[in-house]
């Protein structure tokens, strides 16, 4: 990374000057480097010597010529530097020599990335465990679910790009109230009507037995029932919930993988209570003086797990801030783990959950196949190493802030304060429809609001499957040439791209006509642009990869694009870091935007010699970067659209 060689010089230059003037050198100094906006003001450039002036007593630009001198004494960092310039107030500018980035193995295929491998390791040389997706198994999967597994998968293919072991997890809640309704539902409701398939079925039947809920409260008398007997394991209801929730997570799982998603582990909660997981968690907690059995009360006859003192001096805090009171509240003090009624909260589950995440439970599960390079949890499988995650990263809908930490909290309070640490909560906002989107759907939208959220409960929402059947149909009605990438593949791209795009606690109201647009920020005008690079490089013969020509000074579009290509190790490291796909979804886009800028103002094929070789050098270095970057997104690269 360029980068990466001006902030190392840089550093060095700084001791080496605190060293001249005999003063110690800052152990927290935070050296920024960026790329200006203006092309004048060079290729990168730092204000390293504003942020010295105070300790150094020196004016800005006294410092950032001594800075100068010292960098260009620095024979390695100019070897892809060529020149260096100090600006007012105290700037210090940078050029590259592109012909040397080019020519050097930073410019290389092994350099796309490759600099920021081991700086973007969450826990070096460690194992990351990845949990998303995680869909209550009684109905047919909608986009919001979605949403969840293309940011996971996203998040799984950018930790292993950046040289990270990396397991994926997807949690089988099947002793919920969802899958209990559904159970319920094939019991007690009768429906008509044919269905594609069984979660489609499962769709009307969990909306219709929430309305018989509301129509016949005591049939919620049933639910409890069915929810005991799930947990129990053994009976008629049980097998029943069992074969219900098995039929619908394959389907899931085949909705999944026409997005390009992938899982490595299945986990099972009825696994985790009938084989003793939540037995050990528990045993563990009944040792601290957090976890406690309430006696009387509201909560008489519940397990809980009690604040700590820090806990309650920063809700202290922050309902002084707030100018509240929440002494007497339940949602700050009373984490109910067990009911009185002896059913376990999610969170409780969830609890022994992460101490088998992180291996330090003392007991571990057995496994066997599901299907083709997916495993599952399974009494009567065989021993595999899965789990013993140095690091955890959890894909969770930002509604499930507080759950997630009541598990960060239950960790600390078992001594386990370094797990918790490493124990992250990727939060997103939720999918709603756009007017339009539920107008198709025959929703009433007199109202005539900005969105319409989704409710499962009531049957209303955009199932995955049906989504795709459309996206296909707009897309192959759209194109013209039907010999390139099938509208299938097009149309599964250009979905997982739009639910990639926002930042992550954005709520996304999706849109087809958005999603299927050609230009714009959208999959499909991304993956033009490749299939654009690979047409020019195939009409020109390259077959091989380019050795690196003899640049001469670039035209202003190239050298847009220039940059823009050296910063991909950057942005890459930094969404690894961060956790954060969508400023790769805006890398790719920036990308894209310079290319086809490039493309029509510096001509390729009909150019001199000379010029031809530099722009396609540069064409097949962008094909490139490309690729590597919808790889990470999960989309195709296409040679033809």
């Amino acid at each position: 990374m360029i980068s990466a060689a001006i902030s190392t010089s840089i550093d060095q230059c700084t001791k080496s000057l605190f060293s001249d003037l005999g003063l110690p050198c800052p152990a927290d100094l935070t050296i920024a480097i960026e790329q200006p906006a203006q092309l004048e003001h060079g290729d990168y450039a730092t204000n390293i010597a504003m942020q010295l002036a105070k300790l150094l007593r020196k004016a800005p630009l006294h410092i950032a010529e001594a800075l100068k001198s010292k960098m260009e004494a620095d024979a390695e960092l100019m070897k892809v530097i060529q020149r260096v310039e100090v600006a007012a107030p105290g700037f210090l500018n940078l050029w590259v020599d592109w012909g040397r980035w080019a020519a050097a193995e930073i410019g290389g295929e092994a350099g796309v990335g490759a600099g920021a491998t081991s700086a973007t390791q969450p826990f070096q040389n460690g194992k990351v465990v990845i949990e998303h997706t995680s869909i209550n198994p009684n109905k047919s999967a909608h986009i919001g679910h979605l949403r969840n597994s293309c940011i996971g998968d996203t998040l799984a293919r950018l930790l292993r790009r950046t040289g990270n072991q990396v397991e994926v997890h997807n949690y089988i809640d099947d002793l919920g109230n969802q899958l209990a309704d559904t159970v319920v539902g094939l019991q007690q409701v009768q429906l008509d009507g044919e269905h594609a398939r069984f979660g489609d079925f499962c769709w009307d039947t969990y909306a219709a037995v929430n309305k018989a809920y509301g129509e016949n409260p005591a049939l919620l008398e049933e639910r409890t029932r069915v929810l005991h007997a799930l947990e129990e394991g053994g009976g008629n209801v049980a097998w029943l919930g069992l074969l219900v929730a098995e039929r619908i997570v394959r389907e899931h799982l085949a909705e999944m993988r026409a997005f390009g998603i992938k899982y490595d582990l299945l986990v099972w909660e009825s696994r985790i209570v009938r084989e003793g997981f939540w037995q050990a968690a528990f045993d563990l907690l009944r040792q601290t003086p957090q976890f406690a059995l309430e006696t009387d009360g509201k909560l008489a006859g519940c397990w809980v797990l009690r604040e700590t003192e820090a806990e309650a001096a920063d809700a202290g805090a922050a309902d002084k801030a707030e100018g509240t009171d929440s002494a007497g509240d339940a949602y700050h003090k009373d984490k109910v783990l067990v009911r009185s009624n002896g059913i376990l909260t999610y969170t409780a589950k969830d609890i022994a959950y992460h101490l088998w995440k992180f291996g330090v439970l003392g007991i571990d599960f057995r496994y066997q196949p599901f299907e083709a390079e997916v495993w599952s949890t399974q009494p009567t499988g065989e021993a595999a190493p899965f789990g013993r995650a140095d690091m955890v990263i959890n894909v969770i809908d930002h509604r499930q802030s507080y759950p997630q930490a009541m598990v960060k909290q239950a960790l600390a309070v078992l001594g386990y304060a370094a797990q918790a640490e490493r124990l992250r909560h990727v939060g997103y906002g939720v999918v709603s429809l756009s007017p339009a989107a539920a107008q198709e759907l025959g929703l009433d939208t007199s109202a005539g609001k900005a969105s319409y959220a989704m409710s499962g409960r009531q049957g209303i929402g955009i199932k995955v499957a049906e989504l795709l059947d459309r996206m296909e149909g707009v897309i192959d009605a759209k194109r013209s040439d039907h010999e390139g990438l099938a509208s299938r593949e097009i149309a599964a791209a250009a979905i997982r791209y739009y639910l990639l795009r926002f930042s992550l606690l954005t709520e996304v109201v999706f849109d087809i006509a958005q999603a299927t647009e050609v230009t714009g920020n959208s999959g499909v005008y991304l993956m033009y642009a490749h299939a654009r690079a690979a047409s020019i490089l195939g009409k020109a013969g390259v077959v091989e990869p380019l050795a690196a020509p003899a640049f001469a000074e670039p035209e202003k579009a190239e050298h847009a694009l220039l940059k823009q290509l050296a910063d991909w190790p950057d942005r890459l490291a930094a969404a690894a870091r961060e956790l954060t796909p969508h400023t790769l979804c805006s890398y790719a886009h920036e990308l894209a935007v310079l290319f086809n800028n490039f493309y029509g103002a510096c001509p390729i094929l009909k150019a001199d010699a000379e010029s031809k070789a530099q722009r396609l050098w540069l064409t097949a270095k962008f094909q490139a970067t490309m690729a590597d970057a919808l790889g990470v997104l999960g989309l195709p690269a296409p040679s033809r659209m």
